[in-house]
This record gives structure tokens, C-alpha cells and sequence, in this order.
């Protein structure tokens, strides 16, 4: 039967495709999704009990509370703060705001899963720039910048390999940009830097008029399920993607909740620091039993396994964890509670420990393939 005409774009677009944490009747080990292992407080749980009360009005367009108290913490003004329904709504807007065909976006390679996508959907180029050490290769991002870049990304630390790049690198860069183009750092993980030298971009926007500095709720203020997230920048730029940004896009209760995260922020970060703990005891667990593990610096861990990337996401699956894999290139596992972490370890030691005969028919044998 005839279906409606869409764009051929998607007829070759994965669209995003979330890491099944069920297998059969049984929940699996969540480190999937780089979600914060600790439950919401109660100051934060209450908030979203009271403004559960109001869910039958539209709530507040421009997230005014919120925004206030955002420009005050950060010391801008408010028209240089723009709430959205998570960075990665904001993200999209961006998209929408400079894409065109023929426009170009640039970004490394292997960063964020959805900004390939981003970019199909809205008719740009994607112009991907290899990682070096699986670190941003700026000097090389910046030679790839042609008069038909519009966007350039820098997810900082990078999702999935966890690594970042120093402030005196992102300025060099910078420096290198034209005006003319849009510069996003995507910093969804920076509450979890734990590097010396390593500052948020947030200080560079005063200099660059053409930075915007992404920022989101979802990882350590805990409010994933909710969706609340916010960028910085220039005023006049702010006030041109706000047009790109659904009306009513940011819900009530997603309101209230990051208000109220805002007012436990130091216990918040506080639970961050033991999030960043246990990242350094398994990434010093996996080195001491052979493992290559860049120095992550968000809440999860990056093995660059290749062509194995498939076959070990399968073995944690039959051992009850669910980790990202990402075909052909490594596979990511979030930091979680410590049970789940240590299953995690005792899977991946399992491996290890295994000859390559051995554990291709160990999968057979536990996975059915």
C-alpha cells in the first residue's frame, strides 16, 4: 500500500536506539546510559509533588524562575540563558537555526550518537574529524572549517571515550574559528571532571561571541526522567535560538524539580565526587587486569574493543548487565552503584581471562548465537 511522501533522508537514518535493559522477566544492570546511580532527594522528590498540582495548566514558556536562578549562579544575565527540554532539545534548535543544504556541521568522531542525526534532519553535512588518542583533535577540526561551516561541536568531556580537552586548547581553537560560525561545547558531563587544569567553557563566552555552552540536568543533579537542560551565550545569539525552541517545551514539574536540585547543589555534587570515586577504582581495577582505558572524566568508562565490541556486549548481557555497545568500536559502561560496578568487573576479568577460542565458544554456549 502507498505511503505518504517523506524525505528520503529517512530511508538511511538509524534514528537512536536505546540499550534494551530487560532480557526475558529480568531486569538487567543499568550502566547503559550514563544515568546518575543515586535516588532523587526529598527536597527535589517534594518539588515535583507540589507542582504535580498544577500539571493541568501549560506551564511558564520562558522558564523565568528558573532562568533567574541560573544567570545569577553562573553571573550573567538572564538574556543570556536559554532553558530547554534537555541539551539535547537545544542542540536541535541550534540545528534548526543554522541548517540549510549545503551547510556544513563539524565534529569528532566518535562523539555523541545523535549528532549525525541532528544533522540529516536538518540538511546539513556532517563533517566528521577522527579522534586522536581518543581525544578531540582541535588543530584538525579546525582545518576542516570551510565558508560553509555553520556549526562545530566539542562534546567536553566526549561522549562515549570520556576524555577532555583544557581550556588553553579550546581558546587556541577558538582563535582559529570565524565569527561567523556557531561554536557548541556540550559539557552534559562536566560536573564529573575531576582533572587538574581542566575549567568549563563558561568562562570563554565573554571573549567569543560565537560560543554557546551546553549544560543539562539529566547526569549529576539526577533529573533524567524529567528532561531539563540549558545553554549560555552571547544575548543576541540567545535571543535568536530561543525562536528555534518550542513554546511550552520545558514541562512544570521539570521545572520545579531542577529549581529545587539547584538548592541541594552542593549534596548533589557531593554524590557526583563518589560518582567520580568509583569511576577511578574500576578504571584502576580494569588497568590492573590488562585493560586499556583512557582517563574518562564523565560517569562511565570507554573499552575500545573493535570487532569484540558486539561479542562482550553479549557476554555482559548474559551475565545481567546492560552496557552501550557501539558495533565495531567499544563499547561504553556507565558508573553505577557498586554492586553493579563490581558485576561489571567480574564479567570483564571473565573475559579477560579467557583464551579468544574459549570465549567465542563460551558465547556460543551462554548466548545461543
Amino acid at each position: 500500500m502507498p505511503m505518504p511522501r517523506l524525505r528520503t533522508a529517512l530511508d538511511s537514518l538509524a534514528g537512536y536506539r536505546p540499550t534494551d535493559r530487560t532480557r526475558g522477566p529480568h531486569h538487567l544492570r543499568p550502566l547503559s546510559a550514563n544515568e546518575s546511580a543515586h535516588s532523587s532527594l526529598p527536597p527535589v522528590l517534594a518539588a515535583v509533588a507540589e507542582a504535580g498540582l498544577d500539571i493541568h495548566r501549560y506551564p511558564d514558556p520562558s522558564c523565568a524562575e528558573l532562568t533567574r536562578e541560573l544567570a545569577r549562579r553562573h553571573g550573567v544575565d538572564q538574556d543570556r540563558v536559554l532553558v530547554g527540554a534537555g541539551s539535547l532539545a537545544l542542540l536541535q534548535a541550534m540545528f534548526h537555526a543554522v541548517g540549510e543544504p549545503g551547510a556544513e556541521v563539524v565534529y569528532a568522531w566518535r562523539a555523541f550518537e545523535l549528532y549525525p542525526v541532528l544533522a540529516d534532519l536538518a540538511w546539513m553535512r556532517s563533517v566528521r574529524v577522527p579522534l586522536s588518542d581518543e581525544t578531540h583533535d582541535l588543530a584538525a577540526m579546525a582545518d576542516r572549517i570551510t565558508d560553509a561551516t555553520r556549526l562545530v561541536l566539542i562534546c567536553n568531556p566526549n561522549n562515549p571515550t570520556g576524555t577532555v580537552v583544557g581550556g588553553d586548547a579550546l581558546r587556541a581553537f577558538l582563535d582559529r574559528v570565524p565569527p561567523t560560525c556557531l561554536v557548541a561545547l556540550d559539557e552534559a558531563y562536566f560536573e564529573y571532571v575531576s582533572e587538574p587544569g581542566v575549567s568549563s567553557g563558561l568562562h570563554l563566552c565573554d571573549a567569543y561571541p560565537n560560543l554557546v555552552v551546553l549544560r543539562t540536568f539529566s547526569k549529576a543533579y539526577g533529573l533524567a526522567g524529567l528532561r531539563v537542560g540549558y545553554l549560555v551565550g552571547a544575548a543576541g545569539l540567545v535571543t535568536q535560538l530561543r525562536k528555534a525552541c518550542l513554546a511550552y517545551a520545558v514541562n512544570t514539574v521539570a521545572q520545579h524539580a531542577a529549581l529545587a536540585a539547584l538548592g541541594i547543589e552542593k549534596e548533589l555534587l557531593r554524590q557526583a565526587a563518589t560518582t567520580v570515586a568509583e569511576r577511578d577504582r574500576v578504571r584502576k581495577t580494569l588497568l590492573a587486569d590488562g585493560w586499556d582505558v583512557p582517563d574518562c572524566q564523565g560517569n562511565f568508562l570507554w573499552l575500545r574493543l573493535g570487532d569484540d565490541s558486539g561479542a562482550f556486549g553479549r557476554w555482559c548481557l548474559d551475565a545481567g548487565i546492560a552496557v552501550r555497545v557501539f558495533d565495531g568500536e567499544g563499547i561504553r559502561a556507565s558508573i553505577g552503584a557498586t554492586l553493579d560496578n563490581d558485576a561489571f568487573l567480574t564479567a570483564a576479568k571473565q573475559w579477560r581471562d579467557q583464551p579468544a577460542a574459549v570465549t567465542a565458544g563460551a558465547l556460543t554456549d551462554r548466548c545461543g548465537a
